[in-house]
């Protein structure tokens, strides 16, 4: 865990001082990687944090031989990472679709804060849910878009927000309230 007063930069630094290091020396084992590290990079104690950091991100893998750990980063971590992401965001995908159905059912019971509540919070997950699919046509194939299927269903998605929105006695005031936060993310600040 990273002490709240250090900064990313450091966090990062960390991270690719050890990478480096079991890169440049793949033939060390555990202890031997500590000597090399510190106490010129990094105390033993952060290289211990650092590298189980890498390890629970599947940055690094580890092999056993006797007693001692030998480590190298794997290979297949981004393949690994993709398929993590895909299964979340279909997973995130479904679930939305589900809560779709149920706030069209539900939405006139609900008072004004919950209906604005509910609303945002669903807009901003469609979106979210969109940009990951975006992501993951970019890095899967950037010159073919293969999750039209899903894009397009966001969009019925959200308009199917915006209608219910539109229809509700209290537009005038749920409107604006849902709006902003959603017009603050897309116009470019600098």
């Amino acid at each position: 865990m990273m002490s709240q007063f250090e900064s990313e930069e450091i966090h990062f630094e960390r991270d690719r001082v050890v990478l480096e290091v079991i890169k440049n020396n793949p033939e060390s084992h555990h202890n031997e990687l500590i000597k090399i590290v510190v106490p010129r990079y990094m105390a033993k104690t952060t290289f211990e944090k650092t590298k189980n950091r890498l390890l629970d991100r599947n940055v690094l893998s580890v092999s056993k031989i006797k007693n001692k750990n030998f480590y190298k980063i794997a290979e297949d971590h981004s393949i690994k990472f993709i398929h993590i992401m895909e299964r979340i965001t279909h997973e995130n995908y479904q679930h939305l679709q589900h809560e779709i159905r149920k706030i069209v059912e539900e939405h006139s019971r609900r008072d004004i804060d919950e209906k604005i509540s509910t609303c945002s919070k669903l807009l901003n997950n469609l979106l979210q849910i969109d940009n990951g699919f975006t992501i993951l046509d970019s890095v899967k194939n950037s010159k073919k878009t293969l999750y039209k299927d899903e894009h397009q269903e966001i969009q019925k998605m959200i308009a199917e927000i915006f209608k219910i929105i539109s229809a509700d006695r209290n537009f005038c005031l749920i409107y604006p309230i849902i709006m902003k936060p959603i017009a603050s993310k897309i116009f470019i600040q600098d």
